[in-house]
């Protein structure tokens, strides 16, 4: 039996000078996905007069989006581009590691690529 598993957790700490916003995705991400934790997002976004966000997403087992959660993450990474200070991802392939450094083009912040997380934690903090 083949079972097609996806999910996308995301947890929120409050940092003295800005919010970490931490992601991990699983599978093949859908639109209801988005639909589910973008609120949640805003409502961070909200919280503060002029948010600053640091970022840590794990995509080590990420296979990719459907076609309209792939423009709502960019959308939503667009509206949100000029809040973004360090955006640390980490994974295990190589389209992994290229569309990470294509974030810099679209964010004011500085995006890196890690092959641990330990890696990742380490920068972000």
């Amino acid at each position: 039996m083949n079972v097609n598993q996806h999910c996308l957790t995301i947890s929120i700490k409050r940092k003295p000078d800005c919010f970490l916003l931490s992601f991990k995705a699983v599978g093949k991400l859908t639109v209801e996905d988005y639909q589910m934790i973008t609120p949640i997002i805003s409502s961070t976004f909200r919280a503060e007069e002029n948010p600053k966000l640091d970022i840590l997403i794990d995509v080590s087992q990420f296979e990719g989006w459907t076609v309209r959660a792939a423009w709502n993450d960019f959308m939503l990474s667009v509206k949100h581009c000029g809040e973004f200070q360090r955006v640390a991802v980490f994974g295990n392939a190589s389209w992994q590691k290229i569309l990470s450094q294509a974030g810099n083009w679209f964010i004011s912040g500085d995006v890196r690529f890690f092959d641990t997380r330990m890696e990742a934690i380490d920068w972000i903090e």
